[in-house]
């Protein structure tokens, strides 16, 4: 789970008819949120919190506001704010069956379905031109299709990211470990949290999620690390009672309960974890390279405690490590006015290398990081993507050196399933079982687990 740039990657679908022009798009200006004489007003949801950077980030966004609305003097926007983890998944589901969602709202990658099945976003595809989204082309389709259904449109999609091994270089040199070579299988990320946790003093080796969705997604991962999934490719069938499942949870239950390197306090959610790594007591965990980011910005950690190795795979690389990503929606009911002026705004802040999230020379003099390899949203070869990496390139201010390990191990990238969050709440249960209970059945629990995930969600679904 994240905040406003975190969890993103996904699926395949290609864009039907796109009209020709703006002025042939829709069959009208629409009224809603708009006046006689052109203005519209939108609301847009998810800037950053008054507390991130000691609120230079949203000074930045307010900044960034008056600079579109001097720049588009017809349109206002009004930003709302959903708490620190944009998505929080009761909170967002809340929100789509109350219809209180905001005219943009930002969803993660995973949440086309569940949008679709609350009828709570627009169809935008025919107001998607080279006029209203310059960079179209030019955006990966990982970063496009999970926010298309069958041709259509419903969201644009505008971060992305890839899990590794987030770990905290300080720890590891007390421990008497080699910040350089940081652990690649799961089997050195037992023995390395052993000596991690030996330190005391509160500290932990190796931490997990197991609430809030956050331990499926988690668990979800190590799965993916092995070979293993959730759901098999055609999304026909529950995958989770599966030995590569079996070797997650029996390494986790180990760690937990033989190695003792899990620390005592569980059933940790989002923001539990990361506390825990702003205080320094924090080994190991699984996660994002902006997870670095919120550990400083938003839990008072420091940017020099912590490093990146690639995702550890069983008795060798992974095979595979979790992408996924967020996007904005447009609420159903918006006008014609709206959307074209919600796609105005999300090309503007999310979409313009030099602007808005790619505003690296402004990021820097705030005192945030700049250089962390993500978000990677462009084509390879496109002028947007030459563009992005010179204007980075420029502004760094981290030790790249911290990510290199990251960087130059890739792993192959596997997204998310089709209704993860249902999936994600499924499996909660099953990390938060093999994380507190001693004698847990892990058979049983994957067992059941699979059953639910079964008839539940996939059968539910069909």
């Amino acid at each position: 789970m994240s905040t406003r740039l975190h969890r993103r990657i996904a699926v395949v679908a290609a864009l039907s008819s796109v009209c020709l022009g703006l002025a042939a798009c829709g069959s009208g200006s629409g009224t809603k949120g708009g006046s006689a004489d052109g203005k519209v007003t939108i609301t847009v949801d998810c800037p950053p919190l008054k507390t991130d950077n000691g609120g230079k980030s949203l000074a930045n966004w307010n900044s960034d506001v008056k600079a579109f609305e001097a720049a588009n003097p017809n349109i206002t926007i009004k930003t709302v704010s959903v708490g620190a983890q944009c998505d929080n998944p009761p909170d967002f589901t809340a929100r789509l069956q109350g219809g209180t969602q905001t005219d943009v709202f930002y969803g993660y990658m995973t949440d086309l379905n569940q949008v679709l099945d609350a009828d709570g976003a627009e169809d935008i595809t025919q107001y998607i031109t080279k006029d209203t989204v310059p960079g179209w082309d030019s955006i990966s389709d990982n970063i496009k299709n999970p926010f298309i259904e069958n041709g259509h449109v419903y969201g644009i999609g505008y971060a992305g990211y890839t899990m590794g091994l987030v770990y905290n270089k300080t720890l590891f040199a007390q421990a008497g470990l080699d910040p350089t070579k940081p652990p690649t299988t799961w089997q050195d990320v037992a023995t390395a949290a052993q000596k991690i946790a030996a330190l005391g003093n509160g500290v932990v080796g190796y931490e997990d999620y197991s609430a809030g969705n956050t331990g499926g997604w988690h668990f979800t991962a190590e799965l993916y690390s092995r070979g293993g999934a959730d759901v098999s490719t055609d999304g026909k069938s529950a995958t989770v009672n599966s030995p590569e499942a079996q070797a997650v949870l029996g390494n986790l239950h180990d760690m937990r309960f033989n190695g003792n390197s899990m620390g005592v306090k569980q059933l940790l959610g989002w923001p539990d974890l990361l506390t825990n790594a702003g205080a320094g007591k924090v080994g190991m965990f699984i996660g994002a390279p902006d997870t670095i980011t919120a550990i400083v910005t938003q839990f008072k950690g420091q940017y020099s405690d912590w490093m990146m190795g690639p995702m550890p795979g069983d008795g060798g690389p992974a095979k595979g490590t979790l992408g996924g990503g967020s996007g904005y929606f447009f609420k159903k009911g918006a006008s014609a006015d709206q959307i074209k002026a919600g796609l105005k705004w999300i090309t503007f802040e999310d979409l313009t290398p030099g602007q808005g999230q790619f505003n690296y020379a402004l990021q820097k003099a705030s005192g945030l990081p700049v250089g962390l390899p993500e978000p990677e949203i462009w084509k390879p070869g496109t002028a947007e993507a030459q563009k992005d990496n010179d204007l980075k390139k420029a502004n760094t201010n981290l030790d790249l050196d911290a990510f290199a390990n990251y960087v130059a191990n890739p792993v192959p990238v596997v997204t998310e399933p089709a209704n993860a969050q249902a999936i994600y709440a499924i499996l909660d249960g099953v990390m938060s079982a093999t994380l507190t209970d001693p004698n847990a059945n892990i058979t049983k629990l994957l067992n059941d687990a699979n059953n639910k995930i079964q008839n539940t969600v996939i059968n539910a679904g069909s």
